[in-house]
């Protein structure tokens, strides 16, 4: 039963990529997700083209990421009539998502206390940038100046030397923060049934970075400078690093107990002799030899290719990965067994989607591709009862698409 939240309707007024998806694991969950976007304009993540990537076809995968699985209504929510279609779309949800700053949600008639005078029990859901309390409230943030940069993120990915931080990946804060609301939402609506309260949500992309930061910042706590810089030369335990092979592919090892699995690896790579040498024999004999130690392993993986090593390491008993582009995920064989992408059927052909990680009952989320500005803009309001009388109107009067 992968449709768990069916029967949960969910009004989402946001835009780009981080409280929309939230929505979207919302929908794959089952629940019914209306996305609210300007009738001319739409999300303003419709125009961006990420990467320099876009698709002959035109196809904007951002926007299909984000919001597949929904159904749009063209609705300019600064008119009066907007309005009042916007509020009698509130007052059938059971969750309001926005990500609209304090002041525009004032104007507009959107805070809480507007929201939940139309719909006393609607839980209400926001995504910050810094938060709702502070100074800066109201300042605007995306994931690459919150999360990333002052979220701390940024400063200890950077390797210790490298002229410039280093760049995130197109809306990877947004992803997680999304991933953290809808989980809230979904407990939401658990204490709403349970105790009859609905609450209102709020997630910040620093409060995520916190989150995801979180050995860092409680060690910064504990100490000054909290944990250090780590290099792959630094690093003190060879069975938790990273090793080049003869075609320039990285395998990782994991295997913090290091002295269970040393005498394994050993004999998996071809050399006994390092687990008999009395340098390398225990994790501290390991740690002390260091720089001998590496150097023996790099030598040994430099001898053959990727391919070689896999069917060498295959079967080891501890935990161990090759470092893989995106490309490489579209074929990786865990990745398709389990679900994890979809594709997805368009009008040009098919385009792959990646799930939610969260699955039912062992069945990967049903995926369809994301709506047209407005898509449905028309049944969406002869389900809540318009005639075709007043849906022209509100067309010829520009509040619809």
């Amino acid at each position: 039963m992968r449709d768990v939240l069916r029967g949960v309707r969910v009004l989402e007024v946001a835009q780009w990529w981080f409280a929309p998806s939230a929505s979207m694991l919302l929908a794959e969950w089952g629940a019914e997700v209306i996305k609210i976007e300007h009738p001319v304009n739409g999300d303003p993540i419709r125009g961006l083209v990420t990467g320099g990537v876009p698709r002959p076809d035109g196809l904007n995968f951002m926007a299909e990421q984000a919001n597949h699985g929904k159904r749009s209504v063209g609705l300019d929510i600064t008119t009066p009539d907007g309005k009042a279609v916007l509020d009698r779309l509130i007052g059938q949800a059971d969750v309001f998502v926005t990500s609209f700053l304090p002041r525009l949600r004032s104007r507009l008639g959107l805070d809480v206390e507007d929201v939940r005078a139309v719909n006393p029990g609607i839980i209400y859901a926001r995504a910050h940038g810094a938060g709702d309390q502070g100074p800066e409230r109201g300042r605007p943030g995306f994931d690459a100046a919150t999360f990333w940069a002052r979220g701390g993120v940024a400063h200890h990915l950077t390797p210790p030397g490298s002229p410039t931080p280093l760049s995130p990946r197109p809306s990877f804060g947004d992803g997680i923060s999304g991933l953290s609301l809808a989980g809230a939402i979904a407990a939401a609506l658990y204490g709403r049934e349970r105790h009859g309260e609905p609450s209102v949500i709020d997630v910040s992309l620093l409060g995520t970075a916190l989150w995801v930061m979180s050995p860092d910042v409680v060690a910064a706590a504990a100490a000054p400078g909290g944990i250090p810089a780590s290099t792959r030369d630094a690093a003190r335990n060879p069975l938790s690093n990273c090793y080049r092979t003869s075609d320039g592919r990285w395998i990782w090892f994991v295997m913090l107990q290091a002295d269970r699995y040393w005498p394994e690896l050993c004999e998996r790579i071809g050399r006994p002799d390092l687990a008999s040498d009395e340098r390398f024999r225990t994790a501290r004999s390991r740690a002390e030899h260091l720089e001998t130690c590496l150097a023996e392993l790099d030598a040994t993986f430099a001898r053959h290719s990727l391919d070689q090593w896999r069917e060498k390491l295959a079967g080891l008993s501890g935990a161990w990965a090759v470092s893989q582009s995106a490309t490489e995920l579209l074929t990786d064989p865990q990745v398709l067994a389990n679900g994890y992408l979809a594709e997805v059927g368009y009008e040009t052909g098919t385009h792959s989607l990646v799930t939610g990680p969260a699955q039912f009952d062992g069945q990967p989320a049903a995926v369809t591709r994301a709506p047209g500005v407005g898509e449905h803009t028309d049944e969406v309001l002869l389900e809540l009862g318009s005639d075709w009388d007043e849906i022209i109107k509100l067309k010829v009067d520009g509040v619809i698409n």
